[in-house]
């Protein structure tokens, strides 16, 4: 195994909302060189952005509000007690879900006091990683790493203790190797491999670029294994309980917000981050008129991804200097609570929604080079 350490430089991103009000296919007159790629540090930025915001919503806005509203807590056998899942299992379970469809980007999480041996560090600089992290949790630790005869760009990024519930479980877990953890703290890393496939070493990272869909497909995944937790192992699993319902006025009635719901509010979270990616829900027939296609280009993507959803829609817009690359992936209805929502509401343009249809899109916005 060859291992070498470096690290990339960033500018800090503003995202421009402005282009999803622009047509993804608009070009300048003047000639300007397009972005050939995306660095694999840029790339992992992403990514990693959607990670923690799925995982931040879960913490705040279900494990944390419920838990002090209601009662409902969140425990290692969520199962068994009718409960919800840790953080940690939450993003276990869309780690493990989006690494099995084989895209190529894998994601996990490893610690150096793990409750659970297999999530210790898998090799030397693993170990270091996460030494560097605790110490600076701002910035990821990378590396380059040969294994099986393929080459792969690596990064952990901190885990923070986000809730109660997660510093709670390890200082009280039997098998915790550290009892101290407060809310705010390092209790690990999350890793994020992507592969560069069987390339020889080398040290200008101009030769190291993703294809915007790549990374945009990676993005894609993540949020669609999160859904796929929420909605079948939180939403499905307590409601057909009895524990909690679903409702489109989740706040106000202290019930789970809808698998749409969750992903528009991890959207916002993403947004916020300023990392140069966005994503967001819209629909040819929305509840809410604000989410329906903003020009013609997202237009046309739902149009095509309805007949077609095999493949995203994608294309490319420029603001000023900047370049954007988009990807519109279908929507599909995912639980009956979604075809419940839009069948029965007052204000559905479409209520003959059945499970598995396409209801709409998701809009994967990432900042070019």
């Amino acid at each position: 195994m060859l291992i070498y350490k470096f690290s990339f430089k960033i500018l800090p991103v503003y995202f421009l909302m402005a282009c999803l009000l622009l047509p993804a296919y608009s070009v300048s007159a003047e000639p300007k060189a397009e972005p050939k790629g995306l660095t694999p540090r840029k790339s992992a930025d992403f990514v990693h952005a959607v990670i923690e915001a799925g995982r931040q919503v879960y913490s705040d806005l279900i494990v944390d509000r419920l838990s002090k509203n209601i009662s409902l807590k969140s425990v290692e056998n969520w199962e068994e007690e009718n409960a919800l899942l840790l953080p940690a299992q939450f993003l276990l379970k869309s780690s493990q879900i989006s690494n099995k469809r084989g895209i190529g980007m894998r994601y996990y999480l490893t610690s150096l006091w793990p409750v659970n041996p297999k999530n210790s560090p898998k090799s030397e600089i693993e170990k270091i990683g996460l030494e560097e992290v605790v110490k600076k949790p701002e910035e990821p630790f990378t590396w380059l790493v040969k294994l099986g005869g393929l080459w792969y760009y690596q990064a952990i990024y901190a885990d923070i203790a986000t809730s109660e519930s997660c510093v709670s479980c390890h200082n009280s877990h039997p098998a915790s190797l550290r009892t101290d953890f407060k809310v705010g703290d390092v209790m690990g890393g999350i890793i994020i491999n992507l592969p560069l496939g069987k390339q020889g070493e080398k040290s200008d990272r101009e030769k190291h670029l993703f294809a915007p869909q790549v990374i945009a497909d990676y993005v894609h995944s993540v949020l669609e294994a999160d859904r796929t937790v929420y909605s079948q192992y939180v939403v499905d699993h307590l409601q057909s309980k009895g524990v909690v319902r679903v409702s489109e006025n989740w706040w106000q009635e202290n019930s789970l917000p809808l698998p749409a719901q969750f992903l528009l509010n991890a959207s916002q979270r993403v947004q916020k981050s300023n990392r140069g990616v966005d994503f967001r829900l819209i629909s040819l027939w929305p509840i809410n008129p604000g989410n329906g296609p903003a020009n013609e280009f997202e237009h046309r993507g739902l149009e095509t991804v309805e007949i077609h959803p095999i493949r995203p829609y994608i294309g490319q817009s420029r603001v000023g200097r900047k370049h954007y690359f988009q990807a519109i992936y279908p929507d599909f209805a995912v639980t009956t609570g979604c075809i419940d929502c839009h069948n029965n509401h007052p204000e559905s343009p479409k209520n003959t929604f059945r499970l598995n249809d396409v209801m709409g899109g998701i809009v994967v916005t990432l900042e070019l080079e």
